[in-house]
């Protein structure tokens, strides 16, 4: 029973933390918001079923991940290269339908998952592309040639 109620608890708290702490749809987090949710979990899961099932300590841990998260966010407000550092800056996948192959390259993409992402914005061509973009949150952005 103490672990239903701990779990219980747990997912109430992660809620009222997750609301705190972003408004943005799961789509849109960036990676520095994925791991606060993935640390923030962990966190509950081990006060669920580990050795100290304390709701104090699960409570302490959630607030300190929770301050640690709003201390970067104030840091990356006062000093852009920081944010820059943790949630990372858009690439330019291609510009003026040339290719940008390290860019692709580092990131592990191919024309293809640009293309993809192209057809659910309405665009059948490449010759359509101004600008392919990978955004922080790892979505690629289409700017459409003008006509």
């Amino acid at each position: 029973m103490p672990t239903i109620l701990h779990a219980i608890f747990g997912y109430f708290f992660l809620l009222l933390v997750v609301r705190v702490l972003s408004r943005r749809p799961g789509g849109q987090l960036t990676l520095f918001e994925f791991v606060i949710v993935f640390l923030v979990g962990g966190v509950i899961i081990l006060s669920t079923v580990g050795k100290d099932r304390s709701i104090a300590n699960c409570a302490t841990a959630i607030l300190t991940v929770g301050l640690m998260h709003y201390s970067v966010s104030a840091i990356k407000g006062k000093f852009p290269s920081f944010g820059a550092v943790v949630d990372g800056t858009p690439l330019v996948l291609l510009k003026n339908g040339e290719w940008q192959l390290e860019v692709m390259k580092g990131m592990r993409l191919d024309p293809e998952d640009v293309m993809a992402a192209a057809r659910t914005k309405g665009v059948s061509s490449i010759h359509d592309v101004a600008y392919a973009i990978l955004e922080r949150n790892g979505a690629i952005s289409i700017i459409k040639n003008a006509k």
